[in-house]
């Protein structure tokens, strides 16, 4: 008897038990399938997914504490589909990547800030740590994977001119990658840390193994290799993290975010895949990291870092304050993982690095200049 595909078996799921339930496929990734069949969503999360973290995170999304914050499961228990974990969520609307103008970036830090602050320890628990060092860490052996001696394509010849520096990565693309970002699993847009002098190069020669700028020539998985190098072994997934923190999504993106159901319409988070204990800076990352690479601009930057500070949020310092302190060790992780990615799916798939991946290894060109951040310290 041929299996059932996973969408169909989940829709039958989502159906209690239906097996001609219509759905409609909203992703299918390795990390995880999602069915939406009318107010019901089923998604089946990683095989390899620790279950017994996915099950706590489910409860804290069930918990009243994030009622307003974290959109609620229609069931706070885990099932299990195919020897795969599956959950129930009710639908919400999400962002839509052709209007880019009307993201809820003000949102987005109000509802960061009111999750950074729920009190840890009122939640169902064991809470597990937050997994962003652990997403870094796969996206790594993934770039190992894809660009070990027998995957490595030679370089491509035919040229084109590249990003330029400051920032100034082509109009179009520019406008377009934080949006495109909301339909995507890894939300990748170039990442770059702030202060530490990380931006800016021109581009000539470009491809898929070779970047420009400072890194001529060099190898584009060696380049972001050596960014990772510079970031302290907690940071890579490679040792414990610093003790302490707050209650953290893991995985900040315009794709996170969704319309509730009910009369309010509210703004809510989704995908509980990397809640946990961690550092609140890595939330902010994401955007930082758009921002200071020219991708987000001002007035989106200011929107949402102002709208975070205000709402109480911990990991940015004070209204007026620089942020850069704070937030430059996550953006230069984010950075790293998000041309991994970039650097792993363009060998996979056998095609050039488009502007906004250049961007991003470019921007580790610049990262891997920098002297290691070897401490242990975690911004607040």
């Amino acid at each position: 008897m041929n299996q059932e595909p996973l969408p169909a078996a989940l829709a039958a799921y989502a159906g209690a038990g239906r097996h001609d339930t219509p759905y409609e496929l909203l992703a299918e990734r390795e990390d995880g399938t999602v069915v939406r069949c009318g107010d019901v969503v089923a998604k089946a999360h990683a095989g390899d997914s620790d279950r017994a973290g996915l099950a706590v995170r489910m409860r804290i999304a069930a918990d009243e504490a994030l009622a307003g914050v974290l959109l609620a499961p229609l069931r706070p228990e885990v099932g299990f589909l195919g020897g795969r974990p599956v959950s129930l969520w009710p639908y919400g609307v999400p962002v839509d990547p052709e209007r880019p103008g009307d993201a809820p970036w003000e949102a987005a830090g109000r509802l960061l800030a009111a999750l950074h602050q729920v009190p840890v320890h009122r939640l169902p628990g064991p809470v597990p740590p937050m997994r962003g060092p652990a997403k870094l860490a796969r996206a790594l052996r993934r770039l190992d994977r894809a660009t070990a001696p027998d995957r490595v394509t030679a370089p491509d010849r035919a040229g084109g001119r590249g990003p330029t520096g400051g920032g100034a990565a082509p109009a179009a693309a520019a406008s377009a990658a934080p949006a495109a970002a909301s339909a995507t699993a890894d939300g990748a847009a170039p990442a770059v840390g702030g202060p530490a002098g990380v931006r800016g190069a021109a581009g000539a020669r470009t491809g898929p193994a070779l970047v420009p700028g400072p890194a001529e020539g060099r190898p584009a998985g060696d380049l972001v290799r050596a960014a990772a190098r510079t970031l302290p072994a907690w940071v890579r997934g490679e040792a414990p993290a610093p003790r302490g923190g707050a209650l953290c999504h893991g995985d900040l993106h315009l794709g996170q975010l969704v319309r509730g159901p009910g009369p309010d319409g509210g703004w809510r988070l989704i995908d509980v895949d990397d809640l946990g204990i961690g550092t609140p800076a890595w939330d902010l990352a994401r955007p930082a990291a758009w921002y200071a690479a020219g991708l987000l601009d001002t007035g989106t930057w200011v929107t949402f870092l102002d709208s975070y500070r205000a709402a109480g949020g911990p990991a940015a310092g004070p209204p007026g304050s620089d942020p850069w302190p704070e937030l430059d060790l996550a953006a230069r992780a984010l950075t790293v993982q998000t041309a991994a990615l970039a650097l792993a799916k363009s060998v996979e798939n056998h095609r050039r690095l488009d502007d906004v991946e250049r961007l991003m290894v470019e921007s580790c060109a610049r990262i891997a200049s920098l002297p290691p951040d070897l401490e242990a310290h975690a911004p607040s």
